[in-house]
């Protein structure tokens, strides 16, 4: 079964990085970076992480989308911030549906949340530094049998599960 561990918005924190990554590298598949990391392109704290840039990524290198494949799902990873996601979702996923995308990983509003839209899921594994609308930071771990069963759970910075985030869907 894969797992794909996706974090954003983690504003200079390098400890936290590093710890969520160390506490499930025998786990997890792949992890993601959804921007505003706000660390260096070369940053060993984001070895493993597939990063890309955010609006306060300033001096990075990290591409500002990108595509992977991971099991038989298709991921479209981007910040969200040339994608105005906080005001709408539409050209997200607009873009998601030009390249094809089951999955949307991004960050942006700091705000944690799963959704399905039409035939793909958008995903926000919020922020562990400053979150919004929830007084704890988070990420999320996505894991799925296949299409038909998709499961998106979400954890504090210390490693909690986030019940009310739970979030069970289906593509087919």
């Amino acid at each position: 079964m894969p797992k794909v561990l996706i974090i954003s918005d983690s504003h200079g924190w390098r400890d936290e990085v590093s710890q969520i990554k160390d506490r499930h590298s025998e786990e997890v598949d792949q992890f993601i970076h959804c921007g505003d990391s706000e660390l260096e392109t070369d940053a060993t704290e984001l070895n493993q992480y597939l990063t890309v840039a955010g609006n306060c990524d300033f001096a990075s290198k990290f591409p500002n989308e990108v595509e992977i494949t991971i099991g038989t799902l298709n991921f479209f990873v981007t910040h969200g911030h040339l994608y105005d996601v906080k005001s709408t979702l539409m050209r997200l996923d607009y873009r998601a549906e030009e390249l094809g995308a089951h999955v949307v990983c991004h960050g942006h509003s700091h705000i944690a949340k799963a959704e399905k839209i039409g035939n793909r899921i958008i995903l926000n594994p919020g922020s562990i530094r400053l979150p919004r609308m929830r007084r704890e930071g988070t990420y999320a771990i996505m894991s799925w049998e296949s299409m038909d069963d998709i499961l998106i759970e979400f954890y504090t910075l210390q490693g909690h599960k986030v019940e009310d985030l739970t979030f069970q869907t289906s593509l087919s």
